[in-house]
């Protein structure tokens, strides 16, 4: 038995199929694929599953780490990241990565996401974009477009969106990616890089939610939400060439930003060594 075009033996090591399904994913969902990249690009690492701990806060895309099997963190509704990084100063050797949304990464967990991203701690994580609180109701978050219409927006949103890709390379992160649900050859790629950057790297994940976005603004199929991908998503290569006037309803996709900077639990290390004796002598 195959799922989907996924192996046999990648459901079975890394899906709990028997524990945790049928999933809570409206059909036609994007979050599904974006958890079948993360899994592909896990198998093409050759990642040792006992050194993946996975953590996420509450919504829709926060269910991803339910149904992987891997050691996991259900946490707080913003809290993912602060769970996330203590984690990884508990056992630097870790893989962490955390599944977010775009609601709980940049509303409530704000103030985490641009920390961590500032700290530079080697940490993945996964902002899952639709641009609306999917599973509370279909409120308005920080990433949805001005003029978009939610259940708290019934006239059409007024605020300026978040670009988390820029927010989270104007806060600090070494590596910053955008890629889509449509875009999932291209999004596995991205994801592995993003793994294997020291450093904390953020990937957002453009997902379709026609249950939520899609049907309060003329998109009420996933197929149509994913056609608006494919048209509206330019690499990063074809977008410096393309002139301003036709980047208008148009995002960039690729690796967007890719720096060396100090990761934090390998700089608090060294804190403790000068502490301990080990390094340089403490100044008193």
């Amino acid at each position: 038995m195959k799922m989907g075009n996924i192996p046999d033996h990648v459901v079975f090591k890394y899906l709990r199929k028997n524990k945790k399904f049928p999933h809570i994913f409206c059909p036609g969902c994007g979050h599904g694929i974006i958890l079948g990249a993360l899994i592909r690009a896990i198998d093409n690492l050759k990642v040792d599953k006992n050194k993946i701990v996975m953590v996420s806060g509450i919504g829709c895309s926060s269910r991803a780490p339910v149904y992987s099997d891997f050691s996991s963190f259900h946490t707080l509704h913003g809290r993912a990241l602060a769970f996330a990084t203590g984690v990884k100063l508990a056992n630097p050797e870790l893989n962490v990565i955390v599944i977010t949304g775009d609601g709980d990464a940049s509303a409530i967990g704000g103030n985490h996401f641009i920390h961590a991203c500032r700290r530079n701690i080697d940490i993945t994580t996964l902002v899952l974009n639709n641009n609306i609180y999917g599973m509370t109701g279909g409120q308005y978050s920080p990433t949805t477009p001005v003029g978009g219409i939610a259940s708290t927006a019934p006239f059409g949103n007024i605020e300026k969106p978040f670009d988390i890709c820029e927010l989270a390379n104007g806060a600090g992160a070494s590596f910053v990616a955008r890629g889509t649900a449509f875009n999932v050859t291209a999004m596995i790629k991205i994801i592995e890089q993003a793994i294997v950057k020291k450093g904390f790297s953020v990937v957002e994940a453009v997902s379709q939610c026609h249950t939520a976005f899609g049907r309060r603004n003329k998109m009420k199929s996933p197929v149509e939400m994913m056609k608006w991908q494919r048209d509206s998503a330019v690499d990063i290569r074809a977008w410096d060439k393309l002139p301003e006037e036709k980047r208008t309803g148009k995002f960039k996709i690729g690796v967007l930003a890719d720096h060396e900077y100090p990761e934090y639990t390998h700089e608090y290390q060294k804190i403790i060594d000068r502490a301990q004796g080990k390094g340089k002598e403490v100044k008193k």
